[in-house]
């Protein structure tokens, strides 16, 4: 990947080669179906006035540790029934959200050359993205989503948790772990680039 960087147009622009591309892209879509799994492909497209009236969405907690991460109570502790109203109100549009700043980064990686429906990278060519404010901050917070979704796989709820999760003798953790830490460097380098 080259880094994040400011053209002077005011966009943000970043090179990844074709795997990396396509990682992004996958974990992105990982993201999106996770979401959906718990509400629906329409998720998108949530009646306004059901959700106001909190007919829509559900009160208890998703069972999936991921999407509990993704989609937290708003109170911890006794305020059981108090966090259940709250999700009824809130969660479908939070998903939502979530949803959407998935998209914007699998649109961005399309629009910059990545072909989702290629069998082999091998042949693709560097995929640039360029991004307006918008899809800043769309990435930054599907960048935060999927290292989340991954932390709770692993586990890693510390530094220490990810400094043993880093030195696993599982080639398959060792793996994520690496994942989970390239993902933490594009972050970085596109909130360097925002001070």
């Amino acid at each position: 990947m080259k880094p994040f960087r400011r053209r002077r147009r005011g966009s943000i622009t970043a090179t990844f080669d074709p795997g990396e591309a396509a990682l992004l892209a996958n974990l992105a879509r990982q993201v999106i179906e996770l979401l959906r799994d718990r509400h629906g492909e329409s998720v998108a497209e949530t009646d306004p006035l059901a959700a106001q009236l909190g007919l829509d969405g559900p009160s208890l907690p998703p069972e999936d540790p991921v999407l509990r991460r993704l989609l937290p109570d708003a109170y911890s502790g006794d305020e059981v029934e108090e966090s259940g109203e709250f999700r009824r109100y809130t969660e479908q549009a939070l998903t939502a959200a979530k949803v959407s700043h998935a998209e914007a980064v699998l649109s961005s990686l399309v629009v910059g050359g990545y072909d989702p429906d290629a069998g082999d990278i091998s042949g693709q060519e560097a995929v640039e993205v360029e991004l307006g404010s918008e899809a800043v901050q769309a990435w930054l917070k599907s960048l935060t989503d999927v290292r989340l979704a991954i932390a709770v796989r692993l586990g890693i709820e510390t530094e220490e948790d990810a400094s043993l999760v880093a030195r696993s003798e599982d080639d398959a953790v060792a793996a994520m772990s690496d994942v989970y830490d390239w993902l933490g460097y594009v972050q970085e380098s596109l909130i360097s680039v925002l001070d």
